[in-house]
């Protein structure tokens, strides 16, 4: 019996919330004295040491070039059928957009207790019991799963990835060629331009209408690119074509839960705060002294965005500066 955990690469590397997923199901693991076996698909140059390295005891790579991967039916069909052959009772997910088309189907053919968006390590002993954020992240409920099988997907970045553990070699995995029948047909596939992907990055600063249009976003790149962060938006500035959808962060758009979350002329509507309010630390700047954002915010400052932010990108060029 194993604890199966899915994992996906990007870009040439295994994603950070996928090592997350892994510690996570080490740690249960070594609780229930089992094995934490970790999945991928297609992962291109990715090295697969580093799912080991995370804790898997065994790495199983699914290379087929005919799989449809943007179809979550045909996901399902395989990680049930992984699941089966690993004798897998307990399946890992991060909850990522993948994750909430996948995980639910799968729970439901495995017949499995399923709680997405999990905070903290389960506890097994007696009744296991899992920790999830409701209300918007206000509150923290705990649920039992009592079921015999169970789904859980974690919610990124709530747990530190640790790769101390030994390297394991990875084994190919072959999958019954009737499991990937697909009615989706994908006609284009287009990239995020971004280096950094939102919901991997730790660092982000974020822009809303305070910006005024699309032609002052150049500072907020670079104070993005000094700190080496990411870059995200309000939902009314992407809705206006300010900027790409993509970047929209907030209830509605991309759930993040950076280190640092840099606001910079958002008036944080409960829709917003609702996708950012898990972030480690918050800095608002908003001229706007009662602009809702504060009260969330770890630091403010009230000042034009045009005038406090080039003083940060001044600031940090000289920390740089002096580091080196």
């Amino acid at each position: 019996m194993s604890i199966l955990v899915y994992t996906e690469s990007s870009k040439g590397k295994i994603k950070k919330a996928s090592l997350e997923a892994v510690n996570y199901a080490a740690e249960i693991a070594a609780k229930t004295g089992t094995t934490a076996t970790a999945i991928i698909i297609n992962a291109g140059d990715a090295s697969l040491e580093d799912l080991g390295k995370a804790g898997a005891n065994k790495v199983l790579h699914v290379n087929n070039a005919s799989i449809n991967a943007s179809d979550s039916q045909v996901l399902t069909r395989i990680l049930n059928h992984v699941a089966e052959s690993e004798a897998s009772s307990i399946v890992i997910f991060s909850n990522d957009l993948t994750a909430k088309a996948v995980a639910p189907r799968l729970a439901a053919r495995m017949k499995a207790g399923f709680v997405p968006g999990a905070v903290d390590y389960p506890q097994t002993d007696g009744a296991f019991t899992v920790n999830k954020n409701v209300f918007s992240g206000k509150a923290i409920a705990t649920y039992q799963v009592n079921s015999a099988k169970k789904v859980i997907s974690l919610l990124p970045n709530s747990f530190q990835v640790k790769t101390d553990a030994a390297a394991v070699a990875a084994t190919n995995f072959d999958v019954p060629a009737d499991l990937l029948a697909s009615r989706i047909k994908v006609k284009e596939v287009k990239r995020e331009t971004n280096e950094l992907s939102l919901p991997e990055a730790e660092l982000v600063v974020s822009a809303g209408r305070g910006m005024k249009g699309p032609e002052n976003w150049g500072m907020i790149e670079d104070l993005a690119k000094q700190l080496g962060a990411a870059t995200a938006c309000s939902r009314p500035v992407s809705d206006i074509g300010w900027r790409p959808h993509h970047e929209h962060v907030g209830q509605t758009g991309i759930a993040i839960r950076p280190n640092l979350y840099i606001a910079v002329g958002i008036s944080g509507a409960i829709q917003h705060l609702a996708g950012v309010n898990g972030s480690k630390t918050i800095v608002v700047i908003n001229k706007d002294p009662e602009a809702p954002f504060f009260k969330a915010a770890d630091y403010g400052i009230i000042g034009d965005a045009f005038d406090v932010v080039p003083k940060l990108i001044e600031a940090v060029k000289k920390f740089k500066a002096s580091q080196n």
